[in-house]
């Protein structure tokens, strides 16, 4: 294995867990090429759209031709952005393409047109990491704090679960986390969340922090760069239990992309474990059809009452009216009354009994 050091620009949000600094030594010799491996690579062109990678602070980052950051591999499918795959092998010198701004990186094979191509970016090296003191070959750095049991088990310890669930990308579910968790901040409860599904960006699990979550977790902190429908209950699992950790009054997290969508949802639902743990599911919608669509697959498929509609779809009175009318399902717009639905599905879980009780003490 060759190795040299490389001074990078930019460390992508993705490669958060290796506490790497801007001097980094890569091996550019015989590195593997799998799921969450971590690379350096140059950026090759230069993008008016799409250009920003999210760093490990958090801050977006404009990236530009001949910046040289750190990402790592993972497949992507997104109705809305890129889809692309791992390749079968990869060495110094390679071409790759940036395919969502946490920094993943891989064979970009369908290009939104919203979106413009992808980043073209050529492979430097692999990431090494010397976790021995005093070892002078170091290991191939891969994403994650630790790695992901598949059979952990689930224990939510009685806490409430609220699930958001959407129609597809885009369709509101971070926003009406972020509200939900606010809401019940402001009312005293202690709020934990996570996404369970998605490719690896921690943008909306720090939105639910900034929101006034205690405590939060992505999948990404278990090795997993984009999710699938084998990982997904996993996942699911595994951050339940961990969240429910230090006695929360509330778990909130929310299931990325669509129910039907590649990235694991529809398994995750189909679970009759999980689905026993949810005590509210609310369901984001881009429009009162997709909601029709969204509550009948939730009622039919997976024997699941939404607890509320919101999303573009509650964006104002005559979708409210649709919904409520025809689906029998209370219809809250996250942005618009966000306090409302808080409210609602405080009382929803039989909470306000306990706000009250508290605030009265």
């Amino acid at each position: 294995m060759q190795m040299r050091t490389v001074v990078v620009d930019k460390i992508a949000s993705i490669a958060q867990a290796c506490g790497l600094g801007h001097e980094i030594r890569v091996a550019t010799t015989d590195f593997p090429c799998e799921e969450g491996v971590v690379l350096v690579v140059e950026i090759l062109d230069n993008k008016s759209t799409y250009n920003t990678l999210e760093l490990t602070s958090g801050r977006m980052a404009k990236v530009s031709r001949g910046d040289v950051i750190v990402g790592a591999l993972g497949h992507r499918q997104a109705l809305f952005g890129y889809s692309g795959h791992i390749p079968e092998q990869v060495s110094a010198g390679d071409v790759l393409q940036v395919l969502n701004i946490g920094g993943v990186l891989g064979i970009c094979d369908s290009v939104n047109p919203d979106k413009g191509k992808p980043f073209n970016c050529r492979v430097i090296g692999c990431v090494l990491q010397f976790p021995f003191l005093g070892e002078r070959i170091g290991v191939p750095a891969k994403v994650g704090y630790r790695r992901l049991d598949y059979d952990a088990p689930l224990d939510t310890h009685g806490i409430p679960v609220v699930a958001l669930a959407g129609t597809c990308m885009e369709a509101g579910k971070t926003a009406a986390a972020c509200a939900i968790v606010s809401r019940m901040r402001h009312r005293g409860l202690a709020v934990h969340a996570f996404k369970a599904t998605g490719v690896s960006l921690r943008r909306d699990i720090l939105a639910m922090e900034d929101s006034g979550a205690r405590r939060s977790m992505i999948f990404t902190d278990l090795g997993i760069v984009t999710t699938t429908a084998k990982s997904g209950p996993a996942l699911t699992r595994t951050m339940l239990t961990e969240m429910t950790q230090g006695r929360p009054d509330v778990v909130v997290f929310e299931l990325g992309d669509g129910i039907l969508g590649a990235y694991g949802v529809e398994s995750i639902l189909a679970s009759r474990d999980i689905r026993d743990t949810l005590s509210a599911v609310i369901l984001s919608a881009n429009d009162p059809v997709a909601a029709w669509g969204g509550v009948k697959l939730l009622r039919e498929r997976f024997e699941i009452e939404p607890c509320a509609v919101t999303g573009p779809a509650t964006d104002n009175a005559v979708g409210v009216n649709i919904i409520e009318e025809q689906m029998g399902v209370r219809a809250l717009n996250a942005l618009a009354s966000g306090a409302a639905l808080g409210d609602h599905i405080i009382d929803s879980l039989g909470l306000g009994t306990q706000i009250s009780r508290v605030a009265s003490e």
